[in-house]
């Protein structure tokens, strides 16, 4: 590849907008609150319960409902997740999580915008996927109005 200003000034706009997400009051929440879960030995005993339920769940989920301790592991885990869900500082981490994550799924949007009208941008729930336009994001192949 040959380096063209034009490649050169995109590649020096993509640091800075780089910049601006690590800059940003969003990811400084979000890495704040990950090291205070990191730090927190409460929860990090919470998440080590939460992977040893999680182990068995997954065997289990193997034979289904024939596993002989289905029920048991399926309410273990059930339990154990709430109480995960509701430590305050993990709570926390996962609504920092979620505010970044729709951060990066708007700038995501804005780049496909640019380059197209007709890309459709993942933003993580498939029921909210979104495409610059109206249409289906095929082309009009399905004649709609792109």
């Amino acid at each position: 590849m040959i380096a063209t200003i034009e490649s050169v000034s995109l590649l020096d706009e993509t640091d800075q907008l780089a910049s601006m997400v690590l800059h940003s009051e969003l990811y400084e929440r979000y890495i704040s609150c990950r090291e205070a879960v990191a730090s927190n030995k409460a929860a990090q005993i919470l998440i080590g319960q939460f992977q040893a339920v999680r182990e068995k769940y997954n065997e289990v989920q193997r034979f289904g409902r024939y596993h002989p301790d289905y029920k048991s592991v399926i309410r273990q885990m059930m339990d154990t997740k709430r109480t995960v869900d509701m430590n305050p500082l993990i709570a926390a981490y996962k609504n920092a999580e979620k505010e970044l994550n729709d951060l990066l799924g708007q700038v995501s949007l804005q780049f496909a915008c640019a380059v197209s009208q007709s890309i459709k941008v993942p933003t993580g729930d498939p029921f909210f996927d979104r495409a610059c336009s109206s249409g289906c994001g095929g082309g009009g192949k399905c004649k709609c109005h792109v």
